[in-house]
């Protein structure tokens, strides 16, 4: 599990191809099925289901493609489901030897298959993950053929593998493209304090340093498995239903920050946090005297049971006007770091980014910069895309100087996490700087 050389932060650990890959079948159509990168597309000419860049990706997706191909085509108009694909790729990639795969994270040792924990006795009893399954049997039945299929059992185990040990493949703005099982990858452990971090070019997975180690131990090192924008009590219920264990990483055992689930102070010129699980009506803020009415704690209570609502129904997409009324209700109520004020702030402006309403972003991310850094801390990819995302906006609206501002730090945290020579820093990032110099130097 060790390696005696030195890492350095920004360094890329590990590196992987996925043991079986699926892209997300709503970007099907933007995405090449191979290389899960965009561009012009070619459908193929057999399933008429999935789209590739070119031929040569077209060949080389063809020897997984041509055991769904025809499945595909069977079940059209119909969209098979992700993890069906998935599942059927799978059995697939496993009949034709990939039971024997070695995936060496180190240069004497090595993942295979069968090491990967399948949870058999949490999934039976986990209710909505077996109603789930016994969905994708039903439709893996169709797709296949009854022939095709392995006994119960073994198709459990591959489901459990699956939600287990499978990684969110994302690209370099964060939207997640599919779905990957990486073998050697995962013997990483989780950390809602991170100390490195997974990233995608296509299907291809990297692990990368986010601090200097004095030598390389797998038992050391810590991704999240999770968004860690969150309470301690929200990460650790997350990571339970999903991963079937309880998270007492540093983060989850240290004190929370008492600002995640505070009020603000009623008097709007006073920045403090009100703690509302102690405090009570007539109680006075500890740092300006000013008294803390019953009327105000109802309406804290109203604006947060408000906020929980509408974030629970925009997880899937929000909606700028909803996030605009939310923003507007937790004005001079909620503290500017409470989560769930944090957590309408991000997707504020990832709405306004979306309808091109630039004055909004500009304004939202403004806000959620400070917020960024005390719950994601210094070095993130979410804190340095929302650094690239504003200098950007800051660009377009002509505001140089802080614009540069910006880039620079997105400059700083972007070259740990994605590296030099990524698509993201030297094609869209580096070009902004230049772009910004020039325009003060003129």
């Amino acid at each position: 599990m060790r390696s005696k050389k030195l890492v350095h932060e920004g360094c890329t650990i590990y590196k992987e191809k996925p043991f079986v890959y699926v892209l997300s079948s709503k970007l099907r159509t933007e995405y090449c099925d191979f290389c899960l990168k965009k561009g012009q597309f070619m459908k193929c000419s057999g399933c008429h289901y999935v789209y590739y860049c070119g031929k040569v990706c077209q060949k080389d997706g063809w020897s997984v493609h041509k055991s769904e191909c025809r499945g595909l085509k069977r079940v059209a108009p119909r969209i098979l489901p992700d993890a069906a694909r998935f599942i059927a790729r799978l059995i697939h990639i496993l009949r034709k030897g990939g039971d024997l795969v070695k995936s060496y994270y180190l240069e004497n040792c090595f993942r295979m298959y069968k090491d990967l924990m399948s949870h058999y006795p949490n999934i039976k009893g986990d209710q909505q993950r077996m109603e789930h399954f016994t969905s994708l049997c039903a439709v893996l039945f169709e797709f296949l053929g009854d022939d095709s299929l392995p006994n119960s059992a073994e198709l459990m185990g591959m489901y459990g593998r699956m939600c287990i040990n499978s990684f969110n493949i994302i690209d370099q703005e964060l939207q997640c493209i599919g779905t990957g099982m990486y073998l050697g990858a995962s013997v990483i452990d989780h950390s809602c304090s991170p100390n490195a971090v997974a990233i995608f070019d296509g299907p291809i997975l990297s692990i990368r340093a986010l601090q200097t180690f004095q030598y390389l131990d797998w038992s050391q090192i810590k991704i999240s498995y999770i968004d860690i924008l969150n309470t301690t009590k929200d990460r650790q219920s997350e990571l339970e239903a999903a991963y079937y264990f309880l998270c007492k990483c540093p983060k989850c055992l240290e004190p929370e920050p008492p600002e995640i689930n505070a009020a603000a102070c009623p008097n709007e010129k006073c920045d403090n946090h009100i703690d509302t699980e102690i405090i009570t009506p007539g109680d006075k803020c500890a740092k300006c005297d000013t008294v803390v009415s019953e009327t105000f704690l109802k309406r804290f209570k109203e604006v947060i049971e408000f906020t929980d609502l509408h974030l629970q129904n925009m997880k899937q997409l929000a909606y700028f006007d909803v996030c605009e009324i939310c923003l507007k209700k937790q004005e001079g109520v909620l503290h500017k770091f409470n989560i769930k004020h944090v957590k309408t702030l991000d997707l504020a402006f990832q709405s306004s980014i979306d309808f091109q309403k630039w004055d909004f972003a500009r304004k939202f991310a403004l806000e959620l910069v400070d917020a960024f850094y005390k719950y994601y801390g210094h070095v993130h990819p979410i804190t340095g895309l929302l650094h690239l995302k504003l200098g950007k906006i800051l660009l377009f609206e002509e505001n140089d100087q802080l614009a540069l501002e910006h880039l620079t730090k997105a400059y700083q945290i972007l070259k740990i996490i994605h590296g030099v020579g990524s698509h993201l820093f030297k094609d869209e990032l580096v070009p902004l700087l230049q772009q910004a110099r020039a325009a003060i130097a003129n």
